[in-house]
């Protein structure tokens, strides 16, 4: 399909895969592929907006899911030093399975004996009659349910009122055994001596709590993260962790950015934004494993320590080129050891293809957005032309268009905008032309008002306009 060739970006088919959709970006891509299959580090390296983030989100889409969950497991002995339980797939839906089977089954007030079912509130002690627990005295005869005596409070001492649970016992082959009968809305729970015994063994297990669960996204993003959001921490407790009144330290364990990212992508974008901790960062890199600990010393959690925390992660660092020097060299080499520095480009060359790469872009922000309309043909041309004025007037690139997408999904967005105002369904080249006008940063809008910065900021008080209209 040729650039005019259709009638708006409705049309443009947009691939699933999002590293399709990182346009202008080929090596990067064929380099996000080889992290993929080979679990590797990368350093992307580009001026803002050219893509960084959408290809990290890439790599994630394509590795495999989480399989393992971690928990923190409480220690009786020493609280103040918790377990870690790593359990896999095979191992939580044993686990699942085997608490299902604790739930009991349920049956039919009808299949109970008769004791049974009076005492739950379903069968009339004078008829015999079956009816919702629900119901206070018997549709068939008129007389209360489990009425045992005419006691002016039997109506505060009602087995109604109190009996939601019996507890029986049976003969089997094995000899006699204990069975609950517990009301279950309508019908009743049986518990069998195999599912008491199951439920006493659950109840033995030390008590647990899972902090990276089975299910998660494997895309973590630790842009600005302080120390606590990117190693975690123990939470406070003001009784101190008493045995009665205070909250079990196990409980208050929060894992860092490092431990949710295990088995996925940890995202850091502006690498100087955690220059002070970058160190904590190398050291979750290389040992696959950071502990959890209280991190402030005025918190009952400063004594609270959970070992060999899993942080198996690909890390994928964003920076711009002025922001390298602010790079922590050790972590730096240990990402080209094990990884890729990778330059992005901010444009291509404007031939066919690039341009149908473009217009392809257009039509994944537009429904990206789910705001807006889609573009026309003359829309869509409005764009290109200013996608190869961005390319010359920032990059000073020649018969070229920006990669720099994020400056062009702000007036896509922005002439979106506009045609919704207009009420049209498509936007038009003029939605384009306005939303370029309208998307002049603060500093182009004062030149253009006031001819330049210096004027604009207390230098000359009188605007362009005015000193035309003095000179004419």
């Amino acid at each position: 399909m040729g650039v005019l060739e259709f009638d708006s970006t409705a049309d443009v088919k947009i691939p699933r895969d999002p590293l399709l959709q990182v346009i202008g970006q080929d090596e990067a891509v064929r380099i996000a592929e080889i992290s993929i299959k080979q679990k590797r580090n990368m350093l992307l390296v580009g001026p803002p907006g050219v893509g960084k983030s959408l290809l990290a989100q890439a790599v994630s889409y394509h590795l495999p899911k989480p399989e393992h969950e971690v928990r923190v497991v409480h220690n009786p002995k020493n609280p103040e030093k918790p377990f870690i339980e790593i359990k896999n797939v095979s191992q939580i839906r044993e686990e699942r399975k085997a608490l299902k089977e604790t739930e009991g089954f349920i049956v039919n007030p009808s299949d109970v004996p008769a004791f049974v079912s009076e005492k739950l509130g379903f069968r009339c002690r004078k008829c015999g009659f079956l009816s919702k627990s629900s119901e206070r005295a018997c549709p068939n005869c008129g007389f209360p349910k489990n009425a045992g005596s005419q006691s002016p409070f039997n109506d505060l001492n009602s087995p109604v009122q109190d009996s939601f649970r019996v507890h029986a016992t049976r003969k089997t082959l094995r000899g006699e055994e204990v069975v609950v009968y517990e009301k279950a809305g309508e019908k009743i729970r049986v518990f069998d001596q195999e599912t008491l015994d199951k439920i006493e063994s659950f109840k033995l297990r030390l008590p647990r709590k899972v902090i990276i669960p089975l299910k998660r996204n494997n895309f973590i993003t630790a842009t600005g993260a302080s120390e606590t959001e990117l190693l975690g921490d123990v939470r406070h407790d003001p009784y101190g962790g008493h045995a009665q009144i205070g909250i079990q330290p196990y409980l208050r364990v929060v894992p860092g950015a490092v431990h949710e990212a295990h088995e996925g992508v940890l995202f850091i974008d502006e690498i100087s934004s955690i220059s002070d901790i970058q160190r904590h960062l190398l050291t979750a890199m290389q040992e696959k494993k950071y502990p959890i600990i209280g991190r402030n010393p005025q918190s009952s959690g400063a004594s609270v320590r959970v070992d060999n925390v899993p942080c198996d992660f690909i890390l994928i660092v964003a920076s711009n080129i002025n922001d390298l020097q602010f790079f922590l060299p050790a972590l730096r080499s240990r990402i080209s050891g094990n990884g890729y520095e990778v330059l992005l480009k901010s444009y291509f060359e404007d031939n066919k293809e690039n341009e149908l790469k473009t217009v392809q872009f257009i039509a994944q922000e537009i429904q990206k957005d789910g705001r807006i309309p889609h573009a026309s043909r003359s829309g869509v041309e409005e764009i290109l032309k200013e996608s190869r004025r961005m390319a010359l007037s920032i990059d000073k690139a020649r018969n070229s268009l920006t990669l720099r997408l994020r400056n062009l999904s702000g007036i896509v967005r922005l002439a979106g905008d506009i045609a919704i105002q207009d009420e049209s369904i498509l936007i038009e080249g003029k939605h384009v032309r306005q939303a370029i006008v309208k998307s002049k940063s603060v500093e182009e809008q004062l030149k253009s008002e006031y001819g330049t910065l210096y004027k604009a900021s207390g230098g000359d008080y009188q605007s362009t306009s005015e000193v035309q209209k003095e000179i004419f």
